[in-house]
């Protein structure tokens, strides 16, 4: 036992499991064992070990166990963070840490790469410290010059900052995370390339769900994102925004975003001295946007609000029930940007019904396509399907090719937003064949790609959410 407590740093001496991986637990049958008092002290001695010694690649958290940590977790390069799901890292009561000290954060200041975090729960124990939500602290991860990071099968929950918060890294992948009530974002990847976040679960207690600054070569595709219903809840599903550099590779498709309390996606570009080669080419597609834009305090709700991005294409969604306006060119009152270029954004083959007015002077609202801008922005808008809409189709924007009729979708009130079809209809499980047929099938723009709808398609896009896909309603002819 002595020799064990002595030659900490060789392994083959270590009274330790076999490598690669070592364990931390609460009962006693661990490597390092914790007591659910100042738990990162154990912790960190067991991501040390790793770090310094080759063969080990893994840190494990035991469970059942509750973890209280009142200092900040640091993990090395090639190192995995991994624990069972009934496994709780908790942040103590009254913490009192400084602004920007995360729970989770790289071991050396310069950076660490290829870390992984993976399977076990974070408690940000909201209730128990007092600090305002969003103002920098206690986010769970905060993680500067890191390459090649993964961060999933996570719950994260009740805390007053991000989830993943990154900086000035590179290939980072964000997904099956369950993410509910943080106080800021769920992931906030700032001067980061080669990001992409999927199969996330969010609920937003105040900001968004997964936001994107001054970063590229990002895809955000097939999460769910909703808000916590609260007078403190805040911003979008998603935000894209720019102040610097180039953003011109980034998609977003395959979300349901609902019930939020800002816009369901918001992309802002407040550097007004950039060119419009630096800021352009957003894909929003195949998304469905429900009840978004919940906020009874602000303006600046709605679908898909932008401003200072040029050539977004907005394709083949689904808006129902937005607030204010479905897809809408402004920026909030606070901001207000001089902008000196002109910017187009493309509508193409999007379904938008039911748009409200919104709550905060609501009068002027409603409409399913609107521009503030008109001065600096533009809409390029045709094969769209625009139907009751409170105040109408379009304000400061005209379309050249639209619908104007029900879609017939399969069950709106239950957000099944298949097109009934004659032809027949995915439901899940099979092709179901309705009375009736969508006026929305094969009615799309004549050059959209339709290769990928199953036979017969007719030789054109759906319009909707489902245009363009394996599951698109089969022609009705």
């Amino acid at each position: 036992m002595v020799g064990c407590l002595i030659l900490v740093n060789v392994p083959t001496a270590l009274c330790l499991s076999p490598a690669p991986t070592v364990y931390v637990a609460g009962d006693g049958s661990g490597d390092f064992n914790c007591d659910g008092k100042d738990d990162h002290v154990q912790i960190n001695q067991a991501l040390k070990f790793v770090a310094d010694n080759s063969e080990y690649t893994t840190v494990h958290l035991k469970g059942p166990f509750t973890y209280v940590i009142d200092d900040t977790l640091l993990i090395g390069s090639n190192t995995i963070l991994e624990g069972d799901s009934t496994a709780v890292i908790k942040l103590d009561n009254n913490a009192g840490w400084v602004v920007m000290k995360p729970m989770i954060q790289q071991m050396s200041s310069s950076g660490n790469n290829n870390i992984v975090i993976r399977g076990f729960e974070v408690n940000g124990n909201h209730d128990g410290n007092s600090e305002e939500d969003g103002d920098g602290y206690y986010n769970i991860m905060y993680l500067l010059h890191c390459n090649n990071v993964e961060v999933y099968n996570m719950y994260m929950h009740d805390g007053h900052g991000d989830g993943l918060r990154i900086k000035y890294s590179e290939n980072v992948k964000f997904y099956d995370n369950t993410i509910y009530k943080l106080g800021h974002d769920g992931l906030f990847a700032i001067q980061c390339q080669n990001v992409e976040a999927w199969n996330n679960k969010i609920t937003c207690r105040t900001n968004s769900g997964l936001r994107v600054w001054n970063s590229n070569h990002i895809k955000l595709h097939d999460n769910l994102i909703d808000s916590f219903y609260h007078w403190s809840a805040g911003g979008p599903g998603i935000q894209v925004e720019k102040s610097a550099g180039t953003m011109d590779d980034i998609e977003i498709y395959n979300n349901t975003i609902h019930n939020t309390y800002g816009p369901g996606i918001w992309l802002f570009n407040y550097d007004t001295s950039a060119t419009k080669d630096q800021g352009k080419n957003i894909h929003i597609y195949h998304n469905i946007l429900y009840s978004t834009g919940t906020n009874p305090s602000i303006t600046w709700v709605g679908g898909i609000l932008g401003s200072g991005f040029h050539d977004t294409l907005i394709e083949n969604n689904v808006f129902d029930s937005s607030y204010h306006v479905a897809i809408v060119s402004m920026c909030p009152e606070r901001y207000s940007p001089d902008y000196s270029s002109e910017y187009t954004t493309i509508a193409h083959n999007n379904i938008i019904v039911n748009t409200q007015k919104r709550t905060k002077y609501p009068s002027g609202t409603g409409y399913g396509i609107m521009n503030y801008l008109p001065a600096t922005h533009s809409f390029d808008i045709s094969y769209n399907c625009l139907y009751n809409n409170s105040a109408g189709y379009y304000k400061n924007c005209t379309s050249k090719a639209d619908l104007h009729i029900r879609p017939l979708f399969v069950d709106q009130e239950n957000h099944d937003y298949h097109l009934q079809s004659r032809g027949g209809t995915w439901n899940g499980k099979t092709w179901v064949k309705y009375k009736v047929s969508s006026p929305c099938i094969d009615s799309g723009y004549s050059s959209s790609d339709y290769s990928k709808e199953p036979e017969d398609n007719g030789n054109r896009i759906n319009i909707g959410r489902y245009g363009n896909t394996i599951y698109a309603s089969k022609s009705k002819h």
